[in-house]
């Protein structure tokens, strides 16, 4: 049996496609140095093979892979190179594509095949039997050049519809001449798991050949229908980041494989590396600028967490109750999230992850649960907006903490000339430090001419402020039928450099809900570097 470089058998692959699969997904657009930072990644995370493109066929491809001789070091991973069978007209030996896969640096070759008559027939321009030829010279010259060759039967499962006997035989031809791994594709992504389940059962009985998997996810089974081809018999899984890729995406390599290795107990990770699952997710996400998905399983942000007040009460208890894993073998966290449900449980169990023991004073924790309830009902929201929550348990606990300037008025003045330049000027009063301060700050907008204002004000007394920066800034209105008179909430994310927090602020006036916001935020920036000091 031979062995992956990261310890683990042979005897079932992790095979990543971010960087070529994924990256034909919409709004998605790596550069070599965002490829080679992303692979980097998957090494890390322990994956078995990370495909890196098509070299000869993609300048930026062929540059990766250049590139990747001297600057990617990996330690668990196998880099791949992807491309095509020969020409018709053209023995392996003498087509250009394929010898840019000979002498890309890559060990292993990952060739795509016709498996589908009508693709063959039309897409080809070629016999089946033709097919069938290329696909074994092709294999073949590569398997003599020293390569590892899987093959990507294209269409399969359509093919396997249309002519079973024929995409068959592809598998058989790819088998026969060397290809160590054969993959059965949905690249259609049509298929439902019960269907993949039939068919790889019945090709593997059919060809004894070592198959593999790779599902698009356009029915929304991409995952499914790659546990199911497991539980079928295959031994090779493809998998892209986060799920991305063209049209609706790819079986996601996160699910897949906390699937597989925390539920059906497959080793299909180096020991120790499930636990930076959630790492590598949001950091590929960040490379390839794209906003996280919270909803993802396993990984994202709100999958461990908790709204509903009866959910808590019982994750009080235990949170094994309403949890399907430990969230920490997949490197994530539980949240509570504290809303209209939240109950005692909820506000406990949140002050707690806060860092606030609200057991020691129940009447506190009452007024919090009240207070919480009162707020969203008047649209409040606390779930992105820990900072604002932090806050309203201090002032319950320890009214003075909280409250470390209060604001006499605030006014702003917006000016539009006859060229259209338009001014903004904001003058804020505060009591702050046992004194009283009067500051104007201008700026584009009446939200950043109050954030200079209250910032010049406050400096005077608290000079660590102007490390606190605002980096986000969000507006819903939550009562559309209203117009222009409707409610609306300012969510407000602000950093000092090392941390980041979420504030909020709701109001009929925008303005004066941005000052709410706004005054949260530097109130807990404050706070937190007070604790630090």
């Amino acid at each position: 049996m031979t062995t992956q470089r990261n310890g683990l058998p042979d005897a079932f692959h992790v095979f990543d496609t971010t960087l070529r699969d994924g990256a034909q997904g919409e709004g998605m657009a790596l550069t070599v140095a965002d490829k080679l930072a992303i692979a980097k990644h998957l090494d890390d995370l322990g994956v078995g093979f990370i495909e890196g493109g098509w070299p000869g066929a993609l300048p930026k491809d062929t540059e990766f892979f250049a590139r990747a001789q001297s600057e990617l070091n990996l330690r668990n991973a196998q880099l791949v190179a992807f491309g095509s069978t020969r020409k018709a007209e053209k023995k392996a030996s003498e087509d250009p594509q394929v010898l840019a896969l000979r002498d890309s640096g890559a060990g292993t070759i990952c060739l795509v095949a016709k498996s589908h008559v009508g693709h063959v027939e039309r897409a080809l321009r070629t016999t089946p039997a033709k097919n069938l030829e290329m696909i074994t010279d092709t294999v073949t010259f590569l398997r003599s050049e020293g390569k590892r060759v899987f093959v990507d039967c294209e269409h399969f499962f359509d093919g396997y519809h249309l002519d079973p006997a024929y995409a068959v035989e592809v598998v058989r031809t790819a088998a026969a001449a060397g290809a160590d791994v054969v993959v059965l594709c949905d690249t259609n992504g049509g298929m439902l798991p019960s269907w993949v389940h039939r068919v790889v059962s019945e090709v593997l009985a059919a060809t004894g050949a070592r198959l593999g998997i790779h599902c698009q996810d356009d029915t929304g089974c991409a995952v499914a229908n790659t546990i199911a081809a497991v539980e079928a018999g295959v031994t090779h899984v493809q998998c892209v980041a986060n799920g991305y890729g063209e049209r609706t995406g790819n079986a996601n390599l996160a699910t897949v494989v906390a699937n597989l290795q925390l539920k059906m107990d497959i080793a299909c990770l180096p020991p120790g590396k499930l636990k930076e699952l959630s790492r590598v997710s949001h950091a590929i996400a960040e490379i390839s600028n794209m906003t996280p998905r919270h909803h993802l399983p396993y990984v994202g942000m709100s999958a461990f967490a908790h709204k509903a007040g009866l959910h808590a009460s019982a994750i009080k208890v235990d949170p094994d109750l309403y949890q399907h894993i430990d969230p920490t073998l997949v490197g994530n966290d539980m949240r509570m999230l504290i809303s209209e449900m939240a109950g005692r449980a909820s506000v406990e169990l949140k002050g707690k992850e806060l860092g606030h023991d609200l057991t020691a004073s129940p009447q506190a924790l009452a007024n919090v649960v009240e207070r919480v309830k009162a707020m969203e009902a008047r649209g409040y929201s606390f779930e992105a907006a820990d900072a604002s929550f932090d806050l309203l348990i201090r002032s319950e606990l320890d009214p003075e903490s909280a409250q470390l300037f209060e604001l006499e008025s605030w006014r702003v003045i917006v000016d539009r000339d006859v060229a259209g330049e338009v001014r903004t000027e904001a003058t804020v009063k505060l009591h702050a430090g046992g004194k009283r301060f009067v500051a104007t700050g201008e700026g584009n907008g009446p939200v950043n001419a109050l954030d200079m204002a209250l910032r010049q004000g406050l400096e005077q007394v608290f000079p660590d402020l102007a490390r606190l920066e605002l980096v986000d800034f969000k507006v819903r209105i939550l009562e559309g039928a209203h117009g222009t008179g409707a409610i609306v909430r300012v969510l407000v994310e602000t950093s000092d450099g090392e941390t980041e927090w979420n504030t909020v602020g709701v109001h009929e006036n925008i303005i004066e809900a941005s000052w709410q916001a706004l005054a949260d935020a530097v109130t807990y920036g404050l706070v937190q570097q007070a604790e630090r000091a």
